[in-house]
């Protein structure tokens, strides 16, 4: 549709895609929780995930719907197919106040972005660009090996 082409590839929530073998669109829908991309300058290779919670507390399965397990798993992921942090940059998506409450206890969206930015400031990794918080859901796709983000959101595209 937008980047004519690239296979698209759609993920949801608790879910990592790394376009290791061929260029592609990834893409994603955002509301309070945040998408990570990441992409390798090295080797050309993009990464998103999109996770709904920041921290994983322990009980349960340890799954990528948490902000603290998914970013580590996708970097670690990277790394495993020769890809290396020092080339690695981020872009940040995402975090919407999508209820509108001013109560800290429920403004997941502001977590989720915190979350991010201590994991990728642990790992070194450099934010270039982000459109995060606010009111209103994003829609973004990701040409992984460009790096290029569209991001959309009341209707509009917006290079990233």
């Amino acid at each position: 549709m937008i980047m004519e082409g690239y296979e698209r590839k759609f993920i949801h929530v608790g879910e990592i895609f790394i376009a290791s073998e061929k260029p592609m669109e990834i893409a994603t829908v955002l509301g309070s929780c945040v998408g990570v991309c990441l992409y390798d300058r090295h080797h050309q290779i993009g990464a998103l995930n999109h996770y709904l919670l920041p921290l994983w507390n322990g009980n349960g399965l340890q799954s990528p719907k948490f902000g603290n397990v998914s970013i580590p798993k996708m970097i670690e992921q990277m790394v495993s197919i020769g890809c290396q942090t020092t080339n690695m940059e981020a872009k940040l998506f995402g975090g919407a106040n999508i209820n509108k409450t001013n109560l800290e206890n429920m403004m997941i969206g502001k977590k989720n972005i915190i979350i991010a930015k201590e994991i990728l400031a642990k790992h070194h990794i450099r934010i270039i660009a982000e459109d995060t918080g606010g009111t209103r859901g994003r829609r973004i796709l990701m040409q992984s090996d460009t790096n290029k983000i569209l991001l959309r959101y009341t209707g509009e595209y917006e290079d990233v």
